[in-house]
């Protein structure tokens, strides 16, 4: 009672409902970000347009790597952006790549982004966990996906009109 009525109370404050397209909730795919974690932490991202670094607050949970500009996440943060990983092909160290130390990119078909830890330790930990979550989201996926031909019903085909026997004349 009493967080339905925080929340009554937060929503009437900030024009919004939980319902409306810009909540958390509409950003995160339903995703509980705040809390539990598979792997939070700081690092540099490359801008999408203006290619600057920038430090962001990083947390990955069920399949999807939401950043923030605070590392003080609550249930009313709202995400600058989500990587569904499900969606990425690779992830592996890009140090040759950008010239950089403990840099790691990311790529999904429509493009590579770059990240920069603050230190090897932790570039090996969040490409190992963005890694694994990539393998169980896209194997959950795939499996969704699976068609078993053998169990499904056969379709009888029925001759056309024209392709019925007609007597002989």
């Amino acid at each position: 009672m009493a967080a339905s009525l925080w929340r009554a109370v937060m929503d009437s404050v900030s024009g919004s409902s939980s319902s409306s397209p810009s909540a958390p909730d509409a950003a995160s795919g339903g995703v509980e970000f705040w809390h539990g974690a598979e792997r939070s932490g700081w690092l540099n991202k490359q801008g999408e347009y203006i290619k600057t670094w920038r430090r962001r607050w990083f947390v990955l949970k069920q399949g999807r790597l939401f950043w923030f500009k605070d590392p003080a996440v609550t249930r009313a943060s709202v995400p600058r952006g989500v990587i569904p990983v499900a969606s990425c092909l690779t992830v592996k160290g890009a140090e040759d790549v950008l010239n950089r130390q403990f840099a790691f990119e990311l790529s999904t078909p429509a493009e590579t982004m770059y990240f920069i830890a603050d230190s090897e330790k932790e570039k090996e930990e969040w490409i190992n966990s963005i890694g694994r979550s990539i393998v169980q989201h896209s194997r959950s996926i795939a499996d969704a996906e699976v068609v078993d031909y053998d169990s499904r019903p056969q379709a009888t085909t029925q001759p056309k009109d024209s392709e019925e026997t007609q007597p002989a004349a």
